[in-house]
């Protein structure tokens, strides 16, 4: 095939186990990876990071916004009074009836970011959200406010978690997330854009985060129906105790970590015309 399509595959997660972390890095390593996003609260943020440097020239690292999993770092009496993040249920209420203070989470934001750039020694190539918490109501504008007064700018880009709705529906596995996501989501893209910031046109990746459906069908169908600038999700990487305690999806990760890994994934890009990048000229 002589011409190809760009589309940025983003691995989330980056810091939330030695596993994950450890699988991100070998994919992108073999060049089946374009982008990950960190979560700079967790342990393993600083644990891990070093082992970014061989790919971080071949890959997008950005910081994955986390206000749903362990904890702050620094106090956030509204949000974390345990000392602990709430849920996705227990914040998603109370963030669309605009009651979480704005300077709480404008401060543990700043935070997150200081933690990255401590850290990896440069500003992040993009902002999304764990659980895609960026786009709600009063973290939505504490984070564009935040990256704008860094001078971000022009210079880091947002994820849009949202896609047509004609492709949603075009792609039957994890439907009903991505239409909930993109309502959420609506509006997101019109400001980042305002405030100077590109995005991604085109998501896709929802999954059942479980072995309800095989990774190779997952894969298939989130490589379809892609938008102009598109930006496919994926949770690989390896399985250890801190996983467990962590998170609710496991063993999926394995298996989206073999998938990637397989000559069938290169040959679904091959056929399919694609060829994976860590950067475009998004809108």
């Amino acid at each position: 095939m002589n011409s190809s399509r760009s589309v940025i595959l983003c691995a989330d997660d980056f810091g939330l186990a030695d596993g994950v972390s450890r699988g991100i890095v070998e994919l992108a390593g073999m060049g089946r990876l374009s982008a990950t996003g960190a979560m700079t609260n967790m342990p393993g943020w600083r644990r891990a990071a070093a082992s970014l440097t061989p790919v971080r020239d071949r890959m997008a690292v950005g910081l994955h916004l986390n206000l749903t999993t362990g904890s702050p770092l620094g106090p956030m009496s509204a949000l974390a009074p345990s000392g602990r993040f709430p849920t996705l249920k227990e914040l998603l209420p109370k963030a669309l009836k605009r009651r979480w203070p704005a300077a709480e989470i404008a401060a543990e934001i700043g935070r997150q970011i200081d933690a990255f750039e401590e850290v990896f020694g440069a500003a992040p190539a993009f902002v999304d959200g764990h659980q895609h918490v960026h786009v709600l109501p009063v973290i939505r504008p504490a984070l564009i406010a935040a990256l704008k007064a860094r001078g971000y700018a022009g210079r880091v880009w947002l994820r849009d978690p949202s896609d047509r709705a004609m492709a949603i529906l075009r792609r039957p596995i994890g439907r009903n997330k991505a239409l909930i996501v993109k309502s959420l989501a609506r509006g997101f893209a019109r400001q980042a854009h305002a405030e100077g910031f590109r995005t991604n046109k085109g998501f896709s990746g929802f999954a059942p985060l479980d072995l309800s459906v095989p990774a190779a069908k997952v894969f298939e169908e989130a490589f379809s129906s892609l938008g102009a600038h598109p930006l496919v999700m994926c949770h690989p990487g390896y399985v250890d105790d801190e996983l467990r305690s962590l998170d609710p999806a496991v063993e999926s990760r394995v298996e989206e970590l073999d998938y990637l890994k397989s000559d069938a994934f290169g040959e679904l890009l091959a056929q399919r015309g694609l060829r994976l990048v860590s950067r475009f000229k998004a809108t």
